[in-house]
């Protein structure tokens, strides 16, 4: 059976799954290579592992919110990324509803905090 502190991990993972994406998606509106994206990401208190970011990368590409390029940099060959016109519109729409639903939470958060 998983003991509180299991169920609260899973719940946190849970949490940041979905918000995530809307960070990433957010940061990708100027064009950044991934360890770029990583770093300026965990500089604005967003963690994430590269075991998560690129085969998030991968699929928001696939999916058609990304594009990328390979080129050389400081004489490497990087993938950079940046939205889609898609990526924006649903950065757009995304942004939105994360305002909405963030404004409803801080309401519930603060009744049941009394």
């Amino acid at each position: 059976m998983p003991t509180a502190t299991d169920i609260i991990e899973t719940l946190k993972g849970e949490l940041r799954r979905g918000t995530l994406i809307l960070a990433v998606l957010g940061a990708l509106r100027s064009e950044k290579y991934g360890y770029t994206l990583r770093t300026d990401l965990a500089g604005q208190g967003v963690e994430i592992d590269e075991g998560a970011l690129y085969p998030m990368l991968r699929r928001l590409e696939a999916q058609g919110l990304l594009v990328s390029e390979w080129r050389e940099d400081a004489r490497r060959r990087k993938r950079f990324y940046r939205l889609s016109d898609e990526g924006a519109a649903a950065l757009e729409t995304l942004a939105g509803e994360w305002r909405a639903l963030n404004a409803a939470l801080n309401g519930i958060l603060k009744e049941t905090s009394q």
